[in-house]
């Protein structure tokens, strides 16, 4: 792994939410656990950078992603990353469903592939970061559309275990018990989803036809597969005792 920026994705707001509203219902594999909270804003330093990738059925791409913690907090150990490919948005149409059944990307991990692999980083002192990458690879007979790609970090600090998830792992009822307030207002309560903190998600973008200006748009809307929580969690607002925002 090197110490070098990534690229960061570009922003498309509108169809963002969209896609996360429509990915909501997907059930979720985890079960969470209480971690303690992160504070405020530090769960966005500790996993960033996520790249997309866009490839042809029977192509290779890779997800970049940085891992750290600039924020100077602590040193990290024992340091797991998860990508795990969980939801597929049909496209034309734009269905959004569970993965495909047929030949979904795969993820190409150092010790094992599949649509879920688990990334075992070194110790992060204070201040640095870590730079790498997961191959995929599609199938000849991969669907053409957007696969999503959930996220989650765990690591270790002054003996205590964190872990972050992103919007992905949880169900719609989940979240919403999490995020929205009895006035209808928006929040983000840690402790009712369990959890550090929210990451960021990516996506793997298979077609089978030549770039043009639509599908450009299409991809740079599912690359930002950041979750609609991230949105909610970045609005600070007062903390509470109970990790409640």
């Amino acid at each position: 792994m090197t110490r070098s920026p990534r690229r960061q994705l570009l922003p498309v707001a509108a169809f963002l939410l969209a896609f996360v509203s429509l990915a909501a219902g997907v059930p979720s594999t985890a079960a969470a656990s209480p971690y303690p909270a992160l504070p405020v804003g530090y769960d966005a330093t500790f996993l960033s950078h996520l790249d997309g990738a866009d490839l042809t059925p029977g192509g290779q791409s890779a997800i970049g992603f940085e891992v750290g913690d600039p924020a100077l907090f602590f040193t990290m150990t024992n340091v797991v990353l998860t990508l795990d490919v969980y939801a597929f948005n049909a496209f034309p149409g734009n269905a959004t469903s569970s993965v495909a059944g047929t030949a979904p990307p795969v993820l190409l991990g150092v010790s094992s592939s599949g649509t879920s692999v688990n990334v075992s980083l070194e110790t992060i002192f204070p201040g640095n970061h870590l730079d790498g990458s997961v191959g995929v690879a599609t199938a000849a007979n991969t669907p053409s559309g957007t696969f999503a790609v959930r996220t989650a970090l765990s690591f270790t600090a002054n003996g205590t275990s964190y872990r972050l998830e992103s919007r992905g792992w949880f169900t719609a009822s989940v979240w919403a018990a999490a995020t929205e307030l009895p006035n209808g207002s928006t929040t983000l309560n840690l402790t009712t989803l369990g959890v550090s903190g929210v990451t960021a998600e990516t996506a793997i973008y298979v077609s089978s036809s030549n770039w043009d200006w639509a599908l450009a748009l299409i991809l740079a809307a599912s690359l930002i597969f950041v979750g609609a929580g991230a949105f909610v969690y970045f609005r600070r607002g007062p903390k509470s005792s109970s990790g409640a925002r």
